[in-house]
């Protein structure tokens, strides 16, 4: 899976349309949600208390996601020129709290009629620098970094189940059938992998481990009920689990897959 974070600079002025006022607002982007794509680039933030809004709306150079993917690598980023008409940012303030579902029909639709606009102030001037980082990662519960086995920096050439995916790209890293986030790898900010699940207590955590329970038989070839590349529901003993889990049940049926 890609996340697109998009970090945004600015160097605006936001002059009012009546009398060039210049306007500072607290409201600031920084975390992925504000993005969203409505066939133009729109970026935006919201806040309450009082309720007011930022909005960036993008669409030259450059106006789709994949365009910013193709320029991901560069540091520099890309520079928008807001000229009020191709690229525009807005002020807004308004008269009273909104959900904040609200907020796609704020931006990226005509404005409801329910919603009462005070204040709409658009800026005149000014750049926007929008930088592209692509981040990749299995979301498996374990943190990219420590799936560094060896410790060399390297992600990519820790690839346990020898699949061609690195274990950080790799949802399923020890090759069982079973999901590495559904090995209980227990990671937490305090202990990192320290109390990662080792049903066998052979040193190499469930998750790394493609033989569970130590029987000798695969974890992947426990497949005794139902053949579906499934060991988690192929269960001999209902009063045990599920055979991969189960060190009396040692039958082979090879995976298909």
């Amino acid at each position: 899976m890609r996340k697109l974070i998009y970090i945004l600079s600015f160097s605006i002025l936001l002059f009012s349309c009546n009398d060039g006022d210049i306007i500072t607002s607290e409201v600031i982007f920084d975390d992925i949600e504000i993005f969203e794509e409505c066939g133009e680039l729109v970026f935006y933030k919201v806040k309450g208390d009082p309720f007011e809004s930022l909005s960036l709306n993008l669409t030259s150079p450059l106006r789709s996601i994949e365009d910013f993917i193709a320029y991901a690598d560069d540091p520099n980023g890309l520079t928008y020129t807001i000229n009020g008409s191709t690229n525009t940012f807005k002020y807004r303030t308004y008269a009273e709290t909104y959900s904040s579902d609200l907020a796609d029909e704020l931006f990226c639709n005509d404005v409801p009629p329910n919603v009462t606009i005070t204040q709409d102030t658009e800026s005149t001037n000014g750049d926007v620098t929008v930088t592209t980082v692509l981040i990749e990662d299995d979301n498996d519960g374990i943190p990219a970094e420590l799936e560094d086995l060896n410790d060399n920096g390297d992600l990519d050439d820790d690839d346990t189940d020898g699949d061609g995916l690195p274990n950080y790209l790799d949802d399923d890293d020890d090759g069982d059938n079973v999901r590495t986030s559904s090995e209980n790898p227990n990671y937490s900010t305090s202990n990192g992998l320290s109390d990662a699940q080792d049903f066998d207590g052979d040193g190499i955590p469930d998750y790394l481990d493609d033989d569970d329970d130590g029987d000798g038989v695969l974890t992947r070839d426990e497949e005794n009920e139902t053949a579906d590349q499934d060991p988690t529901d192929d269960i001999t003993q209902n009063n045990v689990g599920p055979d991969y889990l189960n060190d009396q049940i040692a039958t082979i049926v090879p995976a298909t897959a």
